[in-house]
């Protein structure tokens, strides 16, 4: 564990932000403080000018600007003023359908409000806000589902077209420090190929009410290394900090897919919407050296939750949670998760391994202490739960491997033993 520790240290010496060279005020470039008017073309030529010339930050002054997506290319990084707001389009029509990446599969999809594809020294930074105004989509989307259901049909993400609010490809030297980002229609903040990336001092939200933001996950990483997430407040509904990679039968041999390593979240809050506060999976092929510490929980759901998909060869591994406090649904879920469950003729039989799973120095409210019982090829060892204390509206515990080891964990003031022994 050490050399954890010593690898996510070198993550911070490693980081390299670039100071932009020139500001660019979106407004001396002829766009308008305007929140009625859609100005993509306006704001986007202002981007391209700054690459033009070289380079610099994209400033946003206080106000509330209409757009649809956004190109940053590279160069240029945004800047949000304390009272500015970028406010995403309700029309799915600006949004374009481009090279993208979705539910661990390269597809063709539509831009997010905010991208930039291979922007190395990336930033977002400043007290204000990226708005993805999601109410329409939210809607189209729910009704959509309740339609299907009336037809004993399934409804999934991607039928009703919706844009993400930050979608990053290939960056490397990331920084998001400082801004509000809000109301997603899909996921929130998707980083897919990334490496040496600080999230910090950011306000990541979604409603539950009075419509709630389906799939607007936080954070998703995506066959990213060497991450770290601090003093963050997330709050949306669906995944807090969420590991991604791929799915399928054959995802761990496609170079489009791969492994996320070294991440580290530390002195975050974690509000009420979510669904999971770290979740590795739906689709996530290979997460190693992922730690999360010192974070406040205030959600209905597991503090860690392990989705194990029998259609993906899965390896979970070194794996830290640390010093928790608060209220959550469970400590630990890992279970089978079968959505969209498709071997693909193959007649393979694809399992996961987990391995060096350590939880410890927990203190919380919870329904139940939790499951750990994944599908009956899946391979578990150094599982240990260690320093736990949880009052528990339902006292139980499921665990069918021997060799998760408790230690000193503790439930209504009862030590708990490992059922499967």
């Amino acid at each position: 564990m050490k050399r954890l520790f010593s690898s996510l240290l070198c993550v911070t010496v490693g980081l390299s932000f670039q100071l932009s060279a020139k500001d660019y005020m979106i407004t001396s470039g002829g766009v308008k403080n305007d929140s009625t008017k859609v100005q993509t073309a306006a704001i986007q030529k202002v981007i391209d000018r700054a690459e033009a010339e070289g380079g610099g930050r994209i400033v946003v002054p206080k106000g509330t600007f209409l757009t649809g997506a956004l190109f940053f290319k590279p160069g240029t990084t945004l800047h949000l003023n304390e009272g500015a707001c970028i406010k995403g389009s309700d029309d799915i029509a600006d949004f374009p359908l481009i090279p993208s990446r979705m539910e661990g599969r390269s597809i063709y999809y539509h831009a997010a409000l905010i991208n930039a594809y291979h922007v190395d020294g990336f930033q977002i930074t400043g007290p204000g806000m990226i708005n993805g105004n999601g109410l329409k989509y939210w809607k189209q989307f729910w009704a959509l589902r309740a339609e299907r259901a009336k037809k004993g049909q399934s409804c999934t993400n991607l039928e009703v077209r919706r844009p993400r609010l930050v979608f990053l490809w290939g960056c490397d030297s990331v920084k998001l420090s400082g801004p509000t980002l809000c109301n997603s229609p899909f996921w929130t903040t998707h980083l897919y190929q990334c490496k040496d990336v600080v999230i910090e001092n950011c306000r990541i939200t979604a409603p539950r009410e009075p419509v709630r933001a389906p799939s607007s996950d936080a954070i998703d990483l995506d066959v990213c290394s060497n991450v770290i997430v601090r003093d963050c407040y997330l709050d949306c509904d669906d995944d807090g900090v969420c590991i991604k990679g791929g799915k399928g039968v054959y995802a761990n041999r496609s170079i489009e897919n791969g492994i996320v390593e070294n991440i580290l979240v530390e002195r975050c809050v974690f509000g009420p919407n979510l669904h999971g506060t770290l979740t590795l999976g739906s689709e996530c092929i290979h997460a190693r050296n992922v730690i999360v510490r010192n974070c406040e929980v205030h959600t209905g759901s597991a503090i860690l939750r392990l989705k194990m998909r029998p259609d993906t060869y899965q390896i979970y591994e070194n794996i830290t949670v640390s010093g928790i406090r608060g209220n959550s649904g469970t400590v630990i879920d890992m279970k089978p998760w079968t959505q969209f469950f498709d071997l693909e003729g193959s007649g393979e039989k694809p399992y996961g391994i987990v391995r060096n799973i350590l939880i410890e120095n927990v203190d919380v409210k919870v329904k139940t202490l939790g499951t750990i019982a994944g599908n009956p090829d899946d391979q578990v060892s150094d599982f240990v739960m260690r320093n736990i204390k949880v009052e528990a509206s339902t006292p139980t515990f499921e665990c069918v491997y021997p060799a998760v080891k408790l230690e000193n964990v503790v439930m209504n003031g009862k030590p708990v033993d490992n059922p499967a022994k």
